[in-house]
């Protein structure tokens, strides 16, 4: 019966990781489609502008992202992070120009608070890591020993 269930757990974590590697293939084709799809755009207009080079600054992020995730096997949230934040900047500085003047500053005000509190985050995370470690480093120690 033991053995019957390891057999099982093992068929599991093949499909398991089989899943993972085909969604991570996928998403970073995606990735690359569409990145590269926004540089043709670009390249048709002849100029980029503010907005296209952050665009591509949140599909480096992802790609990177997704690069890391291959490597270390784990998502860090900071790059996450990282692309909220551009994503919020982006908008900040490219749409809230087309909003009408009665909710302009509600709306600054709440994309830079955003961007505030991720940021913190951000800090928070990469500081409680330098100095406490990453839960998932202890588990990479223990599976190398």
């Amino acid at each position: 019966m033991k053995k019957e269930t390891e057999k099982i757990q093992k068929l599991g974590n093949i499909l398991v990781d089989a899943f993972h590697y085909l969604a991570l293939f996928v998403i970073g084709a995606t990735v690359v489609w569409s990145a590269a799809y926004e540089y043709l755009q670009m390249m048709g207009k002849g100029h980029a502008e503010l907005k296209d080079i952050l665009l591509l600054f949140i599909y480096l992020e992802l790609g990177a992202m997704i690069g890391i995730y291959f490597k270390t096997h784990r998502l860090p949230v900071q790059f996450l992070i990282f692309i909220a934040i551009t994503a919020l900047s982006r908008h900040l500085v490219i749409d809230v120009q087309h909003v009408s003047e009665g909710f302009h500053l509600y709306l600054l005000l709440s994309i830079s608070g955003s961007i505030v509190i991720l940021s913190g985050a951000l800090f928070v995370l990469t500081y409680t890591a330098s100095k406490y470690g990453r839960p998932e480093d202890d588990v990479n120690r223990s599976e190398d020993s």
